[in-house]
């Protein structure tokens, strides 16, 4: 997993190539403004994440009249998360990294917010995330960061079986000694014992090995 942890010079260095780049901050207008909901975003791999941006709007804005273009930056790569055009999803513009995992809110586009729902995040899905949006109004663009971490690995299968196999172990060398031990002692008395005493030689091995393995699976669990 490639390390994303860029310096502040960087940092500053990139987010300047990416304003650079968007095609539409070319005409920015001072009234039109456009802010990210979150600045900084922390998710696993696998889970979902919503990012949302606010721009200017007015009542009478048409839906055909909005543009917009989304990118996520990483190792000084772009990559298209999203590209709306003149109220049209471009999907071909997208890059295949995000393709079927993006959807987007059409309703409320209208009043200003941009929703994305971003599913099934992977590591790679780390980096700068910049949208520029353009409307009647002007055109502007705002930057937030995400950062996917990988999931917790589950113990293995190899682990499991391990743990199986001594607990296996465990308690037949319980049995093997207790067993042994008794069996020593009930020949010794074997004809002076009652029918009783005979079955309890046989029986005690079998409770004190399983009471043994018990308390050595509850100290498992507990460590």
């Amino acid at each position: 997993m490639r390390s994303l942890h860029f310096p502040k010079v960087y940092r500053e260095k990139m987010i300047f190539l990416i304003l650079q780049l968007l095609f539409l901050t070319s005409c920015v207008s001072g009234t039109f403004v456009v802010n990210v909901a979150q600045t900084s975003h922390q998710a696993e791999e696998n889970q979902n994440i919503t990012l949302e941006w606010t721009f200017s709007s007015r009542t009478d804005t048409n839906f055909r009249s909005i543009s917009i273009y989304c990118e996520m930056f990483t190792d000084g790569r772009p990559y298209v998360l999203f590209h709306l055009y003149k109220g049209d999803e471009l999907p071909e513009s997208q890059d295949p990294q995000f393709a079927g995992r993006v959807q987007w809110d059409k309703d409320v586009l209208t009043e200003g917010r941009l929703t994305l729902h971003v599913s099934r995040l992977r590591t790679s899905d780390s980096g700068f995330y910049v949208c520029a949006i353009r409307t009647p109004d002007g055109s502007n663009s705002s930057i937030c960061w995400l950062d996917v971490t990988a999931a917790a690995q589950p113990e293995s299968w190899r682990n499991n079986w391990i743990n199986v196999r001594l607990t296996l172990l465990y308690f037949f060398a319980v049995v093997f000694v207790s067993f042994v031990s008794f069996s020593y002692y009930c020949f010794c008395n074997f004809f002076n014992s009652s029918f009783v005493s005979i079955c309890v030689c046989f029986l005690v091995p079998i409770f004190v090995s399983s009471f043994c393995t018990a308390l050595f699976l509850r100290h498992r669990h507990d460590t």
